[in-house]
């Protein structure tokens, strides 16, 4: 009888203690800041928003310069056939365009406000990017974790198996729990195999965001570090609203539309276009001529008039924009954080509570198993409730970090962490 209480015990703590198939050699670690660093030197969607700001970086220079000059030719009254040394006048002329005083420097502005938008907005996309290359980490991680249960839950059931096996070779007990031993068995042996599998498109969905081939090995992930949430959600909401790259953009599209507004009253005021001629005659002195013209905006007051209009809307709209924006920045802030609260107390809730109760109860049962007041299905249950709990333990645990990335996502950097557990 003390045997097989040994024997059951025994079970129990080589198969928490032993590692999963295919431990034997440990596969390399993989670091999350590894990662992120990874992500933002080769994703491709952060590399096409960097090129498309740098690209708006050079607007301002173009829009703020001059038309170029022009220089032409003419000849006034060539004898036929076009003998030109004999044409009363040959013209050298160079003009230039010369928009009324401040319109450049305001297009340059407004080509500036744009690059700013293009700026922040590659800085959104950064962001993106981190928060799914986390979401995605993590999910690779509980992947992993997953497995490493069923790996252990298998084993345990396979100890179980032979202590059946061997309490029905002398009688104690009846051939179901053989049977029952062996149905356990190959279910957790198929969650075993299916669990490899979810590891494998776990990966292939992080190598993607990588850039890597999906083939690519990528080890397994680092446990997370010490849960904690220090902060209130009104104080990252109002740190949000000062980071967030999105409320930046917003921000510099209404500076953008009051440049704009101010152009469009610019445009009320007329160009100027100035030129000098050179003059070879003849048969006459040779000589030089001056040229200045402007344009008349006033004989079509009514263009201008609708475009100060729309310019005007548009200031307006961004400006509901910019309004819209923040308060997005408010519900995303208070969203990301109670659904890392409810993680982090569901978290806690595993630690403290459903663990330790399912542990205590599968030893119980063990115990109730091997002095026959507890048949094998039972102790297959109690089996599974400790299966169940650990799983959820686990998804608490990685649930919390993708709710957390989430959260630094919509305050618009990282937050304070403590150590890796």
């Amino acid at each position: 009888m003390h045997t097989f209480k040994i024997g059951i015990v025994a079970a129990f703590v080589v198969a928490l203690a032993r590692p999963s198939a295919g431990d034997d050699q440990a596969p390399a670690t993989l670091g999350l800041a590894d990662v992120l660093a990874q992500a933002r030197s080769q994703n491709p969607a952060i590399a096409a928003a960097r090129e498309r700001a740098k690209a708006a970086s050079f607007a301002p220079v173009q829009a703020s310069a001059y038309d170029d000059p022009t220089i032409g030719y003419e000849a006034w009254n060539a004898p036929e056939p076009f003998d030109l040394d004999h044409a009363d006048n040959n013209i050298l002329k160079l003009s230039q365009r010369v928009p009324f005083p401040g319109k450049r420097s305001l297009a340059g502005k407004i080509a500036a406000r744009d690059a700013d938008v293009a700026g922040r907005r590659a800085d959104a996309v950064e962001l993106d990017v981190v928060a799914a290359v986390t979401r995605a980490y993590y999910g690779l991680w509980q992947a992993h974790q997953n497995l490493k249960i069923y790996s252990r839950d298998k084993q345990l059931v396979e100890q179980f198996a032979t202590i059946a096996e061997q309490k029905y070779a002398v009688g104690q007990v009846s051939q179901p729990d053989v049977l029952r031993a062996q149905v356990e068995l190959t279910r957790l042996i198929n969650r075993v195999t299916t669990q490899t599998l979810g590891i494998d498109g776990a990966a292939a969905e992080l190598s993607a965001l990588l850039s890597w081939p999906a083939a690519s090995p990528l080890g397994v992930p680092e446990n997370p570090p010490m849960p904690r949430l220090d902060e209130t959600a009104a104080a990252l909401a109002d740190r949000a609203l000062e980071k967030r790259p999105e409320t930046s953009a917003a921000a510099a599209a209404v500076a953008r539309e009051e440049e704009k507004v101010r152009m469009a009253r610019l445009d009320y005021f007329p160009d100027f276009e100035f030129a000098v001629s050179r003059f070879f005659n003849f048969d006459h002195p040779d000589g030089v001529g001056l040229m200045a013209s402007m344009s008349l905006p006033i004989a079509y007051k009514w263009k201008y008039d609708a475009a100060l209009g729309e310019a005007d809307a548009r200031l307006q709209s961004a400006r509901a924009d910019l309004r819209r924006q923040q308060d997005r920045v408010r519900k995303e802030v208070e969203q990301a954080f109670v659904r890392a609260r409810t993680a982090l107390l569901q978290r806690e809730l595993y630690m403290t509570t459903h663990v330790p109760q399912a542990e205590q109860a599968l030893a119980a049962s063990q115990m109730a198993y091997q002095t026959g007041k507890l048949d094998f299905l039972s102790l297959i249950d109690s089996v599974r409730a400790i299966e169940s709990v650990h799983l959820e333990h686990v998804e608490a645990e990685a649930s919390f970090e993708k709710a957390f990335a989430d959260l630094e996502r919509a305050v618009g950097g990282p937050l304070e962490r403590g150590a890796a557990q």
